[in-house]
């Protein structure tokens, strides 16, 4: 079968053909019907040798979809011919935590040689992706794969992210979210499906805006100098009672703290690689709160597939066939994908 695979690091993939896996033990095959592409990806491929405790090579994409196939003799809760989405952080399997469902924090996660299918393991930049348990599947029925593989990271980190925010968004509160691409035009749909709260959205692309504006954003600006006091008037004047920072720059953090009001709360996302001096006086909020929201867990992924099935959030994509891969993952390094960039077998 044709899989893309990450081969040497700092490299461009490579198209090849490798065997079809069989299944043994609890394993599931899944026919892959969509794959999405995210900058997470782009940090893999980029990654410097030892950076990341992965072996190569493996096969990319960790936003899987897909119809089983076939399943090892122990495998069990799933029938062949069962529509799903993978659910992407693959934890030890053996820790409270992913008893729980929640592999995102796993307590050993730190000690495991891949993180999930396509983040050391094989993933589903292929025509078939080999999942080591029927417990990282969770059901879809008819949805679109184009709309249920992007759930699995940008539908779930982003509700994720919104959980951890829930309880402070009340009727007439203010969230900001700053960066409109794959996950935040899902988390403008996820705060106006499940929250009352008043949704401001910031980009340094028009298109962007624009899809933040179809997404359901109450009001959206550029970024520029005086975004900040924009956004404060937008709010009332006393500022955000939340931000949602899925950039993470320098820039995006110090306007993230310039908005917000006093208790509120910041939850980052972006892994852009800025920083936000703690102890420069004047800088923050007193009393704000500093969330690292990561992934999401499984219970969580079944909601966010619930939330689209109703129709309440819809991702934009932009399909690419699995061999033109290279012209995908140069699209979304020049910020030229609207939405999420999404491959499907040729």
């Amino acid at each position: 079968m044709r899989a893309l695979r990450l081969t040497a690091w700092g490299e461009p993939p490579t198209q090849t053909e490798v065997e079809q896996p069989v299944p043994h033990g609890a394993e599931v095959l899944v026919r892959v019907e969509a794959t999405g592409l995210c900058h997470s990806d782009l940090h893999v491929i980029d990654a410097a040798p030892g950076a990341l405790p992965y072996r190569l090579p493996f096969t990319l994409g960790h936003e899987v979809a897909g119809r089983t196939l076939a399943l090892g003799p122990d495998a069990d809760g799933v029938a062949v011919g069962d529509r799903v989405v993978l659910y992407g952080p693959w934890g030890c399997g053996d820790c409270d935590r992913c008893a729980a469902g929640r592999d995102n924090y796993c307590d050993r996660r730190d000690t495991l040689a891949w993180h999930g299918a396509g983040l050391g393991r094989d993933g589903g930049m292929a025509e078939c992706v080999l999942v080591p348990s029927a417990r990282h599947l969770v059901p879809i029925g008819d949805l679109p794969a184009d709309q249920a593989a992007p759930l699995s990271d940008a539908g779930l980190t982003s509700y994720h992210a919104v959980a951890g925010l829930r309880h402070a968004l009340e009727e007439g509160t203010t969230t900001v979210v700053i960066g409109v691409g794959g996950l935040g035009h899902l988390a403008v749909q996820i705060l106006r499906a499940t929250t009352p709260s008043r949704v401001l959205a910031v980009d340094v692309r028009e298109e962007a805006l624009a899809l933040a504006d179809r997404s359901g954003a109450d009001f959206g600006t550029l970024m520029r100098a005086d975004t900040a006091g924009v956004l404060r008037k937008r709010s009332g004047g006393a500022g955000a009672d939340a931000v949602l920072d899925f950039v993470g720059t320098t820039q995006t953090l110090e306007l993230a703290a310039g908005i917000l009001r006093p208790g509120g709360e910041l939850a980052v996302v972006g892994s852009g690689g800025g920083r936000l001096t703690v102890s420069k006086p004047g800088v923050l909020p007193p009393g704000f709160r500093l969330s690292l929201p990561f992934w999401g867990t499984r219970p969580e992924l079944a909601e966010v597939v619930a939330l689209a099935q109703s129709g309440a959030i819809h991702v934009e994509t932009e399909q690419f066939p699995l061999s033109a891969a290279p012209e995908a993952i140069g699209r979304l390094r020049r910020g030229r994908v609207r939405g999420r960039a999404v491959l499907v077998p040729d």
